[in-house]
């Protein structure tokens, strides 16, 4: 055989492996996922983003997204094996785990809760509130968690003083019963907060200014990670280019928060992407100092919650392992 064609058949060879390792990558099956939104609202809007953006299929992943009403019933879902990640408020984690669940908050993806209390015009004082009844997406979540919370903070009772009330697991919807009378307060974020003041309904309280809470806990199960690391790393990975993406592409985070929460005001829109872009975290390591808020409330029912340090409800490896290969940081290179 001639130098030439050695050269060629040399050259044909490394062409034909080339293409067959790309089919190969190419026809690799996704990991079919669970992925879990307590709430179609702002806190929420990375798990649109990453769907509209096709983040789930760059990251191998075959994902079904499902809208569950608030964390508790998120929690239940995810503990019984129907959910392989959700985000689970931090009380709600930690009292399951002190029951015996096996979740893990696997990072805080904001440093703070963009939520308010929303009340007709005649209630001006947390004093107002008494007897009142108080719209949450469901016990147990959030909601429930920051008007517990927070009135026990302005005095009240809040097992004898208010009435907490299951309004449905959106903003608007909450919003909604506010405006029908079926409740007297409302707790929202935004912008469902935006949209209430726009109708004539008042901010008893920012919740941001009086619990320093972190917010929007991407969490899972322990024997999901044993089982399968590289799906939740994959998730992981999926849910951090979402953040970048949502924070470095204004229009294309107005289109998805447009979609999805159904605002037809562009104005709270706006305002809802300048609030959230700012807000959410590029390198979202667990929260542990910030996590001693959610002790008190937990105490109410489980009192040896003293006993525990914030790191045993945590798993900060994967934050840990994404920021230190570089991952992302490439994100904002870009």
């Amino acid at each position: 055989m001639t130098l030439k064609k050695s050269v060629l058949a040399a050259l044909f060879v490394i062409v034909w492996l080339a293409l067959a390792q790309l089919g190969f990558a190419q026809s690799k099956p996704l990991k079919k996922i669970r992925v879990g939104v307590p709430s179609v609202g702002m806190g929420n809007i990375i798990t649109f983003v990453i769907k509209e953006g096709k983040l789930f299929e760059k990251h191998g992943l075959d994902a079904e997204v499902i809208t569950v009403m608030g964390s508790g019933i998120g929690s239940k879902a995810l503990i019984s094996g129907n959910l392989d990640v959700i985000p689970i408020a931090t009380p709600t984690v930690i009292a399951a785990n002190l029951a015996g669940a096996d979740m893990a908050i696997l990072a805080h993806t904001m440093p703070a809760v963009v939520h308010a209390l929303m009340v007709r015009p005649d209630i001006k004082r947390p004093e107002d509130l008494k007897g009142k009844k108080i719209g949450v997406s469901s016990l147990g979540s959030l909601t429930d968690f920051l008007v517990r919370s927070i009135a026990k903070k302005k005095g009240l009772n809040p097992d004898r003083d208010i009435t907490l009330i299951t309004t449905g697991g959106s903003d608007t919807e909450r919003v909604m019963a506010l405006k029908a009378g079926a409740v007297e307060a409302s707790a929202v974020s935004h912008p469902g907060y935006g949209l209430a003041r726009k109708m004539g309904f008042s901010m008893l309280w920012d919740s941001a200014k009086e619990l320093d809470y972190p917010w929007m806990e991407i969490t899972t199960r322990r024997a999901a990670i044993k089982n399968d690391r590289e799906l939740i790393t994959n998730y992981m990975k999926a849910h951090l280019e979402g953040i970048a993406l949502f924070k470095t592409n204004r229009d294309f985070g107005i289109k998805v928060i447009k979609k999805y929460l159904k605002t037809p005001d562009d104005e709270l829109v706006s305002e809802s992407y300048d609030i959230f872009s700012k807000m959410f975290l590029p390198t979202p390591y667990p929260n542990h100092p910030g996590m001693k808020i959610s002790y008190e409330y937990v105490a109410m029912t489980r009192n040896d919650i003293w006993n525990h340090k914030p790191e045993e409800f945590t798993d900060p490896s994967f934050v840990a392992e994404l920021d230190k290969s570089g991952f992302i940081k490439r994100l904002y290179e870009k």
